[in-house]
């Protein structure tokens, strides 16, 4: 079998597992994460949203009248990870462009399947409307993988509600639908830090036992057929990626029922790998391209520096 075609810049392809998540690492991994989720972010406060939902918040050097915010959805297909994931992307856009940054923490399955996690995001997007140094008319919602799957269903559910109207889905490598779990035909020697196994467990853990027509879009964006409405998005996603082909056929249905989306497809890049291997100029250049979204979408494109 040939060997798998990575970017060059991605030199540690080579030697990253295919999967990290599975049931039997699931305990461990949240406890080694478990302490960086608790503590204070800096530069940054730790504020409850209800009973349930609390969110990690950047806020600008700079005050005056409301302006432009996001919410960030962590990812960890839908069973691992915490807010804190995105202190780092919450604190550069904060800086970066004077705006607010909000990191929810929502609920994890398998112990508390859907609706619970999008309905957390939905409490956190609706308090972060309602803050007074944020304008209700430009936020933007951001998530990556499982991160962007919730995103994407939270654009859904604020379209549906009509009381909050969000204005970008930043959404990179999404985990948008649940049937690739079942799509035996995926080549796993190209994945990396994400496989095939991984997306069973992560649907299953998430959708709690539900199946078929069962499924709605809301639990599964892929699933939909009717987009209209929706705020523009920005798919990031790597040819590597086993949420490659779905992510790109999302797009699709998006610009088919009118919504913009650009897609930014990166040739032989895995999952995750702005994240492993960040400092990489492949790695560097997909984060500028969502600074860059990010700021046209908020209005504030003359903010954003270099880095």
């Amino acid at each position: 079998m040939p060997s798998p075609i990575f970017h060059p810049d991605l030199r540690l392809a080579r030697l990253l597992p295919r999967s990290v998540v599975h049931p039997r690492t699931i305990r461990t991994i949240r406890r080694l994460t478990d302490r960086a989720g608790r503590a204070r972010p800096a530069g940054g406060t730790i504020e409850r949203v209800d009973e349930t939902v609390t969110v990690r918040v950047f806020r600008p050097d700079t005050s005056g009248q409301p302006g432009p915010a996001l919410l960030f959805i962590h990812g960890g297909g839908y069973v691992i990870g915490n807010a804190a994931m995105g202190d780092r992307f919450c604190r550069a856009a904060a800086r970066r462009l004077g705006i607010v940054a909000a990191s929810v923490e929502y609920r994890l399955a398998p112990e508390h399947p859907f609706p619970a996690p999008l309905d957390d995001c939905y409490a956190a997007l609706r308090w972060l409307a309602g803050q007074p140094g944020v304008d209700p008319d430009r936020i933007a919602i951001v998530g990556e993988s499982a991160g962007g799957g919730l995103a994407a269903a939270l654009a859904l559910l604020a379209r549906d509600r009509g009381e909050v109207r969000p204005v970008l889905q930043l959404l990179s490598y999404p985990m948008l639908d649940d049937r690739t779990a079942a799509d035996t035909s995926l080549d796993a020697t190209r994945m990396r830090m994400w496989s095939p196994r991984s997306n069973r467990f992560g649907w299953a853990s998430y959708l709690g036992g539900l199946a078929g027509d069962e499924i709605l879009p809301l639990a599964s964006p892929g699933r939909g057929d009717d987009f209209t409405g929706l705020p523009p998005a920005w798919i990031g996603v790597g040819t590597n990626d086993l949420f490659h082909a779905e992510n790109v056929a999302y797009a699709e249905r998006l610009r088919a029922a009118g919504v913009s989306c650009e897609l930014y497809e990166v040739d032989g890049a895995y999952h995750g790998f702005d994240l492993v291997e960040a400092r990489t100029g492949v790695g560097r250049a997909y984060r500028e391209a969502r600074f860059t979204a990010l700021s046209a979408a908020l209005g504030d494109g003359d903010r954003l520096p270099s880095s």
